[in-house]
């Protein structure tokens, strides 16, 4: 395990706010670093399962933060973002020259079956009357025609290049330095300084909202390890309902592991208590 910056930089895409990593190579940088994420993707080959899952990883905000300032330390600048937004740019025009082309292969595509319908619904004896109406009809068409844009034809992100399992990394995903700047990160601070402390005792940390607390504390890899602690992080000087730390401790019982209430400071140390359920007097 190696907490110390890394010399590569990790390029993370926003969905809304949410924090994505695409690239192979930024999985394995944060992976080496004790950031976990959640895979969301499907894997090409088999889409229709949710037990082997795919690019991209989820981060946690708290992830994210320290992402951001690991790579602040390496002296990472915003050199690449000039690049970055002209891609994007590219990307939206390519699409709307793809929407136009296909705006009217669609349009001709209706005319064609326009004018097979009413041919075939008429006889040669009224040619006249045909040409008339099919002219009227095209014209109509041409006035009211609108192509969706939720029936835009796009190509897969799956057959995108660099997108699919290939050995090598692709010019196109190549980022010198996370997407987000520091201004628009919004990591809450306590939940940040709890995060923090413990990852820098070696613990490795995934979300805890299904056992009701903020985080899943693992002694090493979860890939090798269950979980020995939820922690719940709490001020030093809030109260905190009984019954609330009775259930908190009761549910930690059930799932073997060890409740741990974590009091961020003012200085900075974390202040941990431990609750361990046994049984009711």
């Amino acid at each position: 395990m190696d907490d110390r910056p890394s010399s590569h930089a990790v390029g993370v895409s926003l969905c809304d706010s949410a924090p994505l990593l695409w690239r192979a190579e930024d999985l394995r940088t944060v992976r080496s670093q004790g950031l976990v994420g959640a895979l969301l993707g499907s894997l090409p080959r088999t889409p229709r399962q949710n037990v082997r899952l795919g690019r991209p990883l989820l981060l946690l905000e708290e992830e994210e933060t320290l992402l951001r300032e690991r790579q602040a330390a390496a002296g990472y600048r915003d050199e690449g973002g000039a690049e970055l937004r002209l891609q994007v740019q590219q990307h939206q025009e390519d699409q709307q020259r793809s929407y136009e082309e296909q705006s009217v292969l669609a349009l001709e595509d209706r005319k064609s079956a326009l004018l097979r319908a009413m041919t075939s619904s008429h006889t040669e004896s009224g040619a006249g009357a045909l040409d008339e109406a099919l002219r009227g009809r095209l014209e109509a068409l041409d006035r009211s025609f609108t192509f969706p844009c939720s029936a835009l034809a796009v190509q897969l992100s799956t057959a995108r290049a660099g997108l699919s399992y290939c050995p090598e990394a692709r010019a196109v995903l190549r980022a010198d330095q996370p997407v987000r700047g520091r201004d628009e990160l919004s990591c809450d601070a306590a939940r940040y300084q709890v995060f923090r402390d413990l990852r820098g005792r070696g613990f490795y940390l995934t979300s805890a909202g299904k056992f009701g607390g903020d985080f899943l504390v693992y002694p090493g890899d979860p890939l090798r390890f269950h979980a020995h602690f939820i922690a719940v992080c709490v001020s030093e000087d809030e109260s905190v309902c009984l019954l609330d730390l009775l259930s908190v401790a009761r549910l930690g019982s059930n799932v073997k592991k060890t409740v741990l209430l974590c009091s961020p400071g003012p200085d900075g140390r974390v202040l941990y208590t431990s609750l361990q359920w046994s049984g009711m007097v």
